[in-house]
């Protein structure tokens, strides 16, 4: 093979002497042909850089591997990425991004076509249709048509459904037959080419066309439309970023449903449409509930419905029969009251003994004064007096309580039982009282005696005692005491308190020399003896 002809170099040629009719051509095999080709192609190219707009682009296949098409305004060629080249790449392909990309020319025997192999691409800006369709996109989310505030909620359980797609193609098959399995109801079709150049037009009639029906017209008007198409390339779903198309979807007064392509598709239309549906069928789906859920959410209410009845009706039987018994018990009643005095009167002697060294600690480190007790006496019988004093009001407080909780009960049960737990009730209000009263005298009592030794210790300390003794208390002019007999002058006018009253006095005389005290013995002064 020489400069990409093809011809082999060691293959037998036909003997035209053995058959007239046949042919001098030499005779290939459809392999030796695909090689002769693809040794050909990969031989003059080699690597080479290719500039274009990936199209058909879907993601990594499962086997690792990618496959798409480049392509410009007049040609188009198959394109491949193997799984170890993929993961290797810093910039991943996307549909309708213009790349340049670098690799080697091939061919593929096994369907006769011609592609690169991409070791390497980089973006060379974006392709003229995506271009364009984001130029739309942009006006038309600047006119608010993809606002969510303006997209509207579907109905639970439509009449009609109206589905605009083609007759002929397996997606209406598969919206029909979902509707059908889930909620069986009148579907409407109106048929319009899904891929060409009228595709945008024949749509956007469709959709101002079903919005025109009357709702009390011969044929019925939709509750929802479905705008519905199988998946494709952007070049198969371009009619589907019509302008036309977006803007009569927008002006719908029917919600509209757009399942247009497979879930990695997206147009103009799912922007503006109330909702988008991943797939046809996934659209069916949301248009329409399942009957038999419904039938048997319905059943399972009215089961809850029926059962919570007779639960409340039995919860208030059992809460009538439990209130006409009776009221409680005045054990009962007294059980916790009764409890809590039987442990305060169980700490009541430790109590006393802990209160006892307290006080007498506090005593210890008191000097006490006829004042102080004096005081104390008085704090004392003041509270004696307002306790007193609080214990009736707070026995008319309970008593009227009591009362009142029972004339509220009172009107729930019998009236032998209201006279039987009366006569119960009053014997126990008439316990309390008296043990009211018998705690109020000891409390009183217990006061009387402890303001009476607090008299009793104010009058041992008090000097009066002392007086009582044999002593007396000298006073000067100025009602000072007079302490020593220094201080007092010849014709100084005293008065002497002793212990039943005082008397005047007028110091007369010298006064007398203190004695001097006799030493002990031991000391350093010698004894007089």
């Amino acid at each position: 093979m020489t400069n990409g002809t093809i011809g082999p170099s060691n293959r037998r040629m036909p003997d035209l002497m053995d058959n007239d009719s046949r042919s001098n051509a030499a005779e290939f095999t459809v392999s030796e042909i695909s090689q002769a080709l693809k040794r050909t192609v990969e031989d003059a190219f080699g690597y080479v850089r290719v500039r274009g707009e990936i199209s058909g682009y879907r993601g990594p296949h499962s086997s690792g591997h990618a496959y798409f098409a480049l392509k410009d305004d007049r040609a188009r060629i198959e394109a491949c990425i193997w799984k170890g080249t993929f993961a290797r790449l810093k910039i991943r392909p996307e549909e309708g991004m213009e790349v340049i990309a670098t690799g080697r020319l091939t061919t593929y025997p096994g369907s006769s076509k011609y592609q690169i192999v991409i070791d390497s691409i980089e973006p060379a800006g974006a392709g003229a249709l995506m271009a364009l369709l984001e130029e739309r996109k942009r006006r038309l989310a600047a006119e608010g048509l993809f606002e969510a505030s303006r997209k509207r909620p579907l109905p639970f359980m439509p009449r009609v459904i109206g589905v605009v797609t083609s007759p002929t193609g397996a997606v209406i098959r598969d919206i029909i037959h979902r509707i059908d399995d889930r909620f069986p109801l009148h579907v409407l079709v109106w048929p319009v080419r899904v891929q060409g150049e009228t595709t945008g037009a024949e749509v956007s009639a469709a959709i101002a066309g079903f919005n025109r029906l009357p709702p009390d017209g011969p044929t019925p008007r939709p509750d929802v439309l479905i705008v519905a198409r199988g998946g494709g390339s952007l070049e198969d779903l371009w009619g589907f970023n019509d302008e036309a198309v977006a803007r009569a979807a927008a002006a719908s007064a029917i919600p509209l449903i757009s399942a247009v392509g497979h879930e990695t598709d997206w147009t103009l239309i799912d922007f503006v449409a109330d909702v988008r549906a991943p797939t046809p069928t996934g659209a069916a789906e949301l248009a329409v509930p399942v009957k038999a859920e419904l039938e048997a959410r319905i059943a399972n209410f009215s089961a809850r419905l029926q059962g919570a009845i007779v639960r409340s009706s039995d919860r208030k039987r059992h809460a009538l029969r439990a209130v006409s018994r009776a009221l409680p018990s005045a054990d009962q009643l007294m059980a916790l009251p009764r409890r809590r005095f039987d442990e305060a009167a169980s700490r009541l002697g430790r109590a006393l003994t802990v209160n006892t060294e307290r006080k007498r600690a506090r005593y210890r480190g008191l000097r006490l004064s006829p004042t102080l007790l004096t005081r104390r006496a008085a704090d004392a019988r003041q509270r004696s007096n307002r306790a007193g004093a609080r214990l009736p009001n707070v026995f008319l407080a309970l008593v009227a309580m009591r009362r009142t909780r029972f004339d509220r009960d009172a009107g729930r049960i019998r009236p032998d039982t209201i006279r039987r737990r009366s006569r119960m009730l009053a014997e126990s209000v008439s316990a309390l009282g008296r043990r009211a009263d018998q705690a109020a005298e000891l409390a009183l009592e217990r006061r009387r005696s402890r303001l009476t030794q607090a008299w009793r210790l104010a009058d041992t300390l008090s000097y009066h005692s002392v007086l009582a003794r044999g002593f007396a208390v000298v006073k000067d002019a100025e009602n000072r005491i007079v302490r020593q007999a220094a201080a007092v002058s010849p014709g100084d006018v005293l008065d002497i308190e002793f212990a039943d009253g005082k008397i005047a006095a007028v110091a007369g005389g010298a006064p007398a020399k203190p004695r001097t005290p006799r030493p002990k013995p031991g000391s350093g002064q010698g004894s007089l003896f």
